[in-house]
């Protein structure tokens, strides 16, 4: 699992043009997280003002919104990750894996992607009450940027932090 710091360190770099806004932000020391990621929040905040087109009450309102599922959305995200390491681990058994295991652990992950599926479902309702359809289609992709440049700086041959083996 990546440190905190790390982690904070990758989110600071996901967006191109959010180091751009760090050349006029004074350095904080490493040890004092707190501000750190009230810089990156108002960073995140900012460039997703402007992507989207933002009113200032839509972005207070974003925020909320991003207040109640994310932590949601990352337990879920946790939790389809531990099993699918689990799978992994009883697929690299040959034939000596847990048949049992292996077809509860499928069911879980099934069952993960529909609550997964429908919270993303309700977050976007949540979502339409203030934002227009072109905004969310922004925010969508803004999410998809964000991911996929954690990926890249997780590295080749990196899976959650962890060697591939």
């Amino acid at each position: 699992m990546m440190k905190p710091m790390l982690r904070l360190a990758i989110l600071a770099l996901l967006v191109p043009g959010l180091t751009a806004h760090a050349q006029g932000v004074t350095q904080t020391p490493a040890g004092n997280r707190p501000a750190l990621e009230q810089q990156f929040r108002e960073r995140t905040a900012r460039l997703a003002k402007q992507r989207l087109g933002l009113t200032d009450a839509q972005l207070e309102k974003l925020e909320r919104s991003n207040a109640r599922f994310a932590p949601q959305l990352r337990q879920l995200a946790a939790q389809e990750r531990d099993v699918r390491q689990q799978l992994r681990q009883e697929m690299m058994a040959g034939t000596s894996a847990n048949q049992q295991h292996v077809s509860d652990l499928l069911d879980s992950s099934i069952r993960l992607q529909k609550q997964r599926i429908a919270l993303v479902e309700v977050e976007q309702k949540d979502l339409s009450a203030f934002l227009t359809p072109v905004q969310r289609a922004r925010y969508i992709s803004l999410q998809a940027q964000f991911k996929k440049r954690a990926d890249e700086l997780r590295g080749p041959g990196r899976f959650q932090g962890r060697p591939r083996r």
